[in-house]
């Protein structure tokens, strides 16, 4: 018995020294991989030249679609660039090139530039496509190892990546390459829409889903409470009519306005906490308890924009005004929280 539990300590000795060995390759193997790849990103930027400044004119000038191709691991990094190019303000989409080779190159119409991706610059499927675009006259922009290769051959612009080593040990793998080429997309993409002049209104017009639209498209508007919804008294009104008010409306305030129906001040619960030490101010005008020149809005503003204005007043109401200073609406913390928008 004594024999057996010596022999189970041994074996899960030794099943953890084989855990903390075989861990450690594993980050050996990890950090070997990340510097490989980070050598490649190095050899990137020495292949940035004037030709980076024509492909970026080339697709700035595009009447028509950036579309992308490429086999493969190349094809995936394809559609990934097409997709960031696509929200970030350049038209953009994948074509691949064995289906383009089978009626999909119907996709590829005049005033289009082709984006190419080949590390090798030899892909057979690509370069069936090539009499067709060449018939059409598209700009072709090709990604590649190097110069060597018929696709590079053929471009209009040939962009290169650098003969850096792949992270396979084996060199097989695409890994270096791909991320080489995914970063080369980034760098398209960025530079465009730079010059373009891309706002965060426009990348919230091609990201209308999620939180991300919600916080870059909604609007005061979009929120407020309005019309019968709307509370509000005159400042005559004595504080327990305006308290009536207050409650049926249920936003916690009630806006105050002259006889002009100017907007003079707001009535919020912490104003209505603070008359109550004083049993008179029922029979009192809203007026002397109210907080006058309240924080506004326009109905056009940001919703994001108009939370962070909130934020920054510490306050829990927001009071709308039109272009001619009149009351139109009002929107509380809960409406933006309600909307998704913090």
């Amino acid at each position: 018995m004594q024999a057996a539990r010596s022999r189970l300590c041994m074996f899960q000795g030794s099943t953890v020294n084989s855990q903390i060995l075989s861990s450690s390759r594993f980050l050996r193997s990890a950090s070997a991989t990340v510097r490989t790849e980070q050598q490649a990103l190095e050899m990137l930027i020495t292949q940035l030249d004037q030709r980076f400044d024509a492909a970026c004119e080339l697709l700035l000038k595009c009447k028509g679609r950036v579309v992308i191709t490429g086999m493969g691991k190349s094809g995936h990094i394809g559609r990934k660039m097409a997709a960031t190019f696509a929200s970030t303000g350049t038209p953009s989409f994948f074509m691949h090139p064995g289906e383009a080779a089978h009626g999909d190159l119907g996709m590829l119409v005049p005033n289009d530039v082709l984006i190419a991706i080949s590390n090798s610059g030899q892909s057979d499927e690509i370069m069936r496509l090539m009499p067709v675009v060449q018939r059409y006259q598209i700009p072709l922009i090709t990604i590649s190892r190097s110069h060597h290769g018929s696709l590079p051959q053929l471009a209009t612009v040939a962009l290169t990546l650098g003969e850096a080593a792949e992270a396979c040990p084996l060199g097989l793998a695409p890994t270096s390459s791909t991320t080489a080429t995914l970063v080369l997309g980034d760098a398209l993409a960025v530079a465009l829409l730079e010059t373009r002049g891309f706002t965060k209104d426009d990348f919230a017009l091609s990201h209308p889903a999620g939180a991300l639209g919600r916080r870059l498209l909604t609007r005061v508007q979009d929120l407020m409470h309005q019309g019968d919804d709307l509370p509000v008294v005159f400042a005559d009104t004595l504080v327990k009519d305006a308290i009536v008010e207050m409650s049926s409306k249920c936003l916690g305030m009630t806006a105050v306005i002259d006889q002009h129906h100017q907007l003079i001040g707001i009535f919020t619960d912490g104003d209505l906490r603070r008359s109550l030490a004083h049993p008179e101010s029922m029979l009192m005008p809203v007026s002397e308890w109210m907080t006058p020149r309240p924080v506004v809005t326009c109905a056009d503003t940001q919703a994001v924009d108009a939370l962070a204005t909130m934020k920054s007043a510490q306050i829990n109401h927001l009071l709308v005004l039109d272009p001619q200073g009149l009351l139109i609406g009002a929107v509380n913390t809960h409406d933006f929280l309600a909307a998704g928008v913090t």
